[in-house]
């Protein structure tokens, strides 16, 4: 497939036990939350961590913490990080799902997404839809190659069911006079297995990606810190060797993620990462 050099983003909820009737008034909830209410380092009774939004208006912000970081400006400091890398670029600290053999079957079922998606987003070809029904830029001030405008209630419902005409994240190109739609993005929590992706979207279809091994830099370094070493571009990808470097490492960064195109002219365009 065809590669795609899209700014990291992310974008995963996880809510494990929700009543259906308590959903609207939670999600209503966390959008409104101040950061300290939102966020609970070492905290996973409610998984609230792994909520797209919970964290400086970063979609699933849930660094993974291992118990010892308590330090609040760790996932700002990620943000920091992560912003010189694009989304789909390939290498250590990205893990991309394998293709399976292609089938009828999976193509037309991908093919029905896509459909679907195309028309549930059509009117946001308008951006200021989208900010209307609660999409929000992330980053809007940081240069990027794609925007993505996250719906943070979307993203709830995405930890636990799919619509494919429910996109948890919009994807846009900047203009002159405002952002172009060129495509979605689908979540789900980092936690699932391979086989509850590939019920939602074919892996013979897709690629499914994770953000991996993320090596902060030490605290008072990160105003200046070597981002040939620490980061998503950097050589370090071992707890043992962020912590030889005075840093803190995290497994896993965010939640699952696939990009859909449906404006494209081929499936293959269409599912491209």
């Amino acid at each position: 497939m065809k590669s795609r050099n899209i700014p990291l983003i992310a974008i995963v909820g996880m809510i494990l036990l929700a009543l259906p009737c308590s959903i609207p008034f939670l999600a209503a909830q966390q959008q409104q939350a101040s950061p300290k209410q939102r966020q609970h380092p070492g905290d996973d009774s409610g998984e609230m961590r792994d909520m797209p939004g919970m964290n400086q208006d970063m979609p699933g912000m849930n660094m993974g913490h291992d118990g010892d970081e308590k330090e609040p400006q760790a996932e700002h400091g990620a943000m920091d990080a992560m912003s010189h890398m694009h989304h789909h670029q390939m290498g250590p600290h990205m893990y991309m799902t394998k293709l399976r053999p292609s089938n009828p079957q999976d193509w037309a079922k991908a093919d029905e997404i896509a459909a679907e998606l195309r028309e549930s987003i059509e009117k946001y070809k308008d951006y200021h839809a989208a900010l209307a029904d609660g999409f929000r830029i992330f980053m809007p001030n940081l240069p990027q190659s794609e925007y993505h405008f996250t719906n943070y209630y979307n993203g709830f419902l995405e930890s636990f069911s799919f619509d494919p005409a429910r996109p948890t994240s919009l994807l846009y190109k900047k203009t002159k006079t405002g952002y172009d739609l060129i495509g979605a993005m689908y979540t789900m929590p980092k936690r699932v297995s391979e086989e509850q992706l590939n019920e939602r979207v074919p892996l013979s279809v897709a690629q499914w990606h994770l953000h991996t091994k993320l090596c902060l830099p030490p605290k008072d370094e990160r105003g200046h810190a070597d981002m040939t070493k620490f980061g998503l571009q950097g050589s370090i990808l071992t707890k043992d060797a962020c912590s030889e470097a005075g840093g803190h490492f995290y497994p896993v960064i965010f939640g699952w993620m696939v990009h859909v195109y449906p404006f494209e002219d081929s499936p293959e365009k269409i599912w491209g990462q």
